[in-house]
């Protein structure tokens, strides 16, 4: 079984990429880090314990980490997730459920060095920048490192060019990605190229309601805010739930395919956050990074659908049939 590391900042998509992680036989999630983005890392320290306790897998332990970007200001993305970061579901905190004094930092660097373990970052990069700065073998001793963040051709979600996970926090991103580039290693990139392509529609959502009213209204509730921004902001009818597809790269590869490329961060300017991908080799370096650009939808939401619904993949078909195929 793959021994992975959620390292997030919970985070309306971040929560349901949770769900699906725990609802994995593959994985084996060993810990859940936090780190300030969507939310400040207080906040998604006790959304993180929200999600685990509606899962009853308050087993699984949670770590506070960075709480502010490497260099500039920390700028939150409420605007988007709520303001209790979960889509103001105003969900009870769970008590006797404090912060530990072990950082999250401190964690990865004793889990990572026991070798074999993965992590999946869902947000800024800033608590791996801390690790290299700490233990660059640790570091290097990730198995896999998939990271919902970037954009190839795709736009923006936070400027014209950049997205949000890299913008936040882009001298973290651009140490890991150059860390990785001197010491012949990847990361995997699931963009915005691919994760806009995953739109959980009100259809859809009815759906996981009925058959799964538990589930189903969970998601509802922590999604309901996302709704109204994406169709204010993007005229999207349902919203794109980013970070699910990076836990179910992690699980089946095939979802999605792309190319390997060196790639950098831009860490000033207009471009601030932008990942500048050298798909055509002008700079004739080793490639850093594995840059996703296509995606099997379909293959996605059975996944998707039927792990956290609890449904046979034959139920998904015949109920998600009009909506996923």
């Amino acid at each position: 079984m793959n021994k992975v590391i959620i390292d997030c900042d919970p985070g309306i998509d971040d929560s349901l990429a949770i769900m699906l992680a725990l609802n994995s036989p593959e994985i084996e999630v060993v810990g859940i880090t936090i780190v300030a983005g969507n939310s400040p890392v207080e906040l998604g320290f006790k959304n993180a314990k929200k999600v685990l306790s509606f899962l009853n897998r308050l087993d699984v332990p949670v770590y506070a980490g960075a709480d502010r970007p490497r260099v500039r200001d920390y700028v939150n993305a409420l605007d988007t997730h709520g303001e209790d970061g979960l889509g103001e579901s105003f969900l009870p905190d769970i008590e006797g459920q404090e912060i530990p004094e072990k950082s999250a930092v401190s964690f990865m660097r004793e889990t990572l060095k026991t070798g074999d373990v993965s992590v999946i970052a869902l947000g800024p990069l800033t608590n791996l920048a801390r690790l290299i700065d700490e233990d660059l073998d640790a570091f290097l001793s990730i198995k896999r490192l998939v990271s919902m963040g970037g954009n190839f051709r795709s736009h923006g979600n936070c400027s014209p060019v950049a997205e949000y996970n890299y913008w936040e926090d882009p001298d973290s991103a651009r140490l890991v990605f150059d860390t990785l580039y001197e010491h012949q290693g990847r990361i995997e990139m699931v963009g915005l190229d691919v994760t806009r392509e995953i739109v959980l529609t009100p259809d859809i959502l009815q759906e996981m309601k009925r058959v799964n009213p538990k589930v189903g209204d969970f998601v509802e509730k922590i999604t309901w805010f996302y709704f109204k921004f994406h169709w204010e902001w993007e005229h999207i009818r349902g919203c794109v739930i980013n970070d699910p597809l990076a836990v179910a790269q992690f699980l089946n590869p095939a979802i999605l395919n792309g190319f390997e490329a060196f790639t950098q961060v831009e860490t000033g300017g207009i471009s601030l956050g932008q990942t500048v991908v050298d798909s055509m080799g002008f700079y004739r370096k080793e490639s850093n990074a594995i840059i996703y650009t296509d995606v099997d939808k379909t293959t996605f939401w059975e996944m998707f659908l039927t792990r956290i619904l609890e449904i046979e993949l034959a139920q998904c078909k015949e109920i998600f049939a009009k909506y996923i195929y």
